[in-house]
């Protein structure tokens, strides 16, 4: 049984109802065909499950604090460094262009949940920190995200979790060594 939220009665009727259930059944895994091979099915399958959590934390936040989930990220890099970040570090943090990070800071210091605060070693740049209130904001929907993430991996026992963050931890270690070129390789042979 899907922790997805489920169809809800419209006055559209059932056309609802059809498209949720043909989202559920077509994701990055209906792609595949029993020709393919291991790792493109793990690959896919990871995918799929990543989008799928993502898309409805994505709805639940919206619906429950009317915001991103790229406001909730910056915000959480925020509150991992009281002191605030630059923007460059933010950017590189969360992955993402200066100039997406510009605009979302923007729209958190018009909300005043962030603070644009001058640096002291360069006056032409400045950090941003969470305010008092953008502290709270971001407590609450915290606690509401990690129960959120919580329900939607019940269905795994909490000893497979392990298994499965040690098998994703050798996944990233392998993705951060760097790349063999075709001497190394032919050495390991």
């Amino acid at each position: 049984m899907s922790n997805l939220k489920k169809p809800r009665k419209t006055a559209a009727g059932d056309a609802d109802a059809t498209r949720i259930k043909a989202a559920e059944v077509v994701d990055m895994e209906s792609r595949l065909t029993h020709d393919h091979h291991q790792p493109l099915k793990l690959w896919l399958r990871m995918l799929s499950c990543t989008v799928r959590i993502e898309t409805e934390i994505r709805s639940r936040l919206r619906n429950e604090f009317g915001i991103t989930l790229p406001r909730f990220d910056l915000m959480a890099q925020l509150e991992r460094h009281p002191e605030g970040l630059r923007m460059g570090e933010l950017s590189k943090r969360m992955m993402v262009t200066g100039g997406n990070i510009t605009g979302i800071a923007e729209q958190l210091v018009q909300e005043k949940l962030v603070v644009r605060v001058p640096d002291e070693h360069d006056r032409r740049a400045y950090s941003v920190k969470l305010t008092a209130s953008g502290r709270r904001a971001f407590s609450r929907m915290a606690a509401a995200h990690e129960e959120w993430i919580t329900e939607l991996l019940g269905g795994v026992s909490s000893r497979d979790k392990g298994k499965l963050i040690e098998l994703l931890s050798q996944i990233k270690q392998h993705l951060n060594e760097p790349p063999m070129n075709d001497r190394d390789q032919a050495d390991r042979a």
